[in-house]
């Protein structure tokens, strides 16, 4: 309990925090601040502290999604949005070196946690998405987009802000209806569908996930575009052939800091000399760190976010050039809290497909990632990248006239796809 009482001291300044020690002892952190919030932490046993001081990131969660504590007075969202809001990344602290210690973990165990091996990639990927198909239809959009949203001026819901980033990435590729895109971790086909309906480019998405590619086959097919929209369970690294564009949208956390050299080579490789990338991917900003143990052993196994700079010196040995770097520093967040509401709404529903631990677990990842867009280093990458420095027009207004037009297409409901429900998940 000393080591729990002299952290959460250091961590709660303004609002205050109640813990409730099993035995029923109370102590209060904080103090009382017009706009914050006053919570309660509750220990269901006195193994608690030592756990979560043992092990702050996998301890509390693991006590969480055990029941073991209790958050009053709102809820796990609620929570660490208050821890970290009183510990803002960007607050203007003096800067402090890392100690020993950090620096051997951040060099060993971030060795060890981020080579994701080709042998691994599958059973990594296998992890999150091929777990009940049901559990995505309940908080995705109807696009089933599982990435960051974009949440351009007048939009509010999240369907609006799926398409929203659909047409914005469309638009920085630059379609064409002879365009030939292959897309890289192509999700359920969502995005690929969207792309040929726009502009009728031919899309070829690839993924890891069989129940991704199968569900993106059967929704193609569906859709009557099965001519324009190919999928194809495949690694990355086993695709030949030349694409006018390749877009990699939410995969390249799972690539491994080992293998980014090897993807841009291979990406190099499969762009024609006049294409175009977009690479969308979540990312640092701030210095190359480790990804935290309770994402490492219950989310994403082999996943890590990279800094820009770890992604810039794969790219530049690899001949391509960054057209254009646009940094989303917060469009995630209220993508992650629309998920986190709708995981909320259909509690039930989780907890009868799964248990309470699962969904407790599901809430405590999707609370962890919302707060650290908003207060932490979390920010989204789109690298939009080229072989020929001429490949795209050397301003960006292309972008918003393509942009502008794709919307316009969504409002005024043309070609812009809409998922029908398998009956068997009705």
């Amino acid at each position: 309990m000393l080591l729990l009482d002299a952290a959460l001291k250091r961590l709660i300044h303004q609002g205050t925090l109640t813990l409730t020690e099993a035995n029923g002892r109370q102590r209060v952190y904080g103090t009382a601040t017009p706009g914050w919030p006053d919570l309660g932490l509750r220990l269901a046993d006195k193994g608690v502290p030592g756990k979560i001081a043992r092990n702050p990131s996998l301890g509390f969660a693991e006590a969480y999604m055990d029941q073991r504590v209790e958050i009053e007075g709102g809820d796990i969202m609620d929570f660490i949005g208050f821890v970290r809001r009183n510990n803002p990344w960007d607050s203007g602290r003096d800067l402090d070196n890392p100690g020993l210690f950090a620096r051997a973990r951040l060099a060993v165990i971030g060795r060890i946690n981020r080579i994701n091996a080709r042998s691994a990639s599958r059973r990594n990927v296998a992890h999150h998405y091929d777990i009940d198909d049901r559990l995505y239809d309940l908080f995705l959009d109807s696009n089933r987009q599982y990435s960051c949203a974009y949440w351009a001026e007048g939009v509010t819901s999240l369907e609006e802000a799926q398409i929203a980033k659909m047409n914005h990435i469309a638009a920085k590729l630059a379609l064409t209806p002879r365009t030939r895109v292959l897309d890289i971790g192509c999700g359920w086909g969502g995005l690929a569908i969207h792309l040929h309906k726009i502009s009728g480019a031919k899309v070829h998405g690839i993924s890891l996930s069989k129940e991704q590619v199968g569900y993106a086959r059967a929704w193609a097919q569906r859709e009557g575009v099965s001519d324009g929209v190919t999928f194809e369970l495949i690694d990355y690294r086993d695709v030949v052939g030349k694409f006018d564009r390749i877009v990699s949208i939410g995969m390249f956390e799972h690539v491994g800091t080992r293998n980014f050299p090897e993807y841009f080579r291979q990406c190099h490789n499969l762009l024609d000399p006049d294409g175009v990338m977009l690479v969308h991917t979540i990312g640092r900003a701030a210095p190359p760190a480790v990804t935290d143990d309770f994402t490492r052993k219950y989310i994403f196994p082999g996943g890590y976010i990279p800094s820009l700079s770890e992604m810039v010196a794969a790219v530049e040995p690899n001949k391509l050039m960054i057209a254009d770097c646009e940094v989303l520093r917060r469009h995630y967040a209220p993508t992650l809290r629309a998920w986190f509401d709708r995981c909320v709404a259909q509690h039930a529903r989780i907890v009868e497909l799964f248990d309470e631990k699962f969904y407790r677990m599901w809430l405590f990842y999707l609370a962890g990632a919302a707060t650290g867009f908003e207060h932490a280093t979390l920010v989204n990458f789109q690298l939009q990248l080229v072989r020929n420095r001429d490949a795209v027009p050397i301003t960006r207004d292309y972008i918003q006239a393509a942009e502008t037009q794709y919307t316009a297409q969504s409002s005024a409901g043309q070609p812009v796809v809409a998922r029908q429900r398998d009956a068997a998940h009705a």
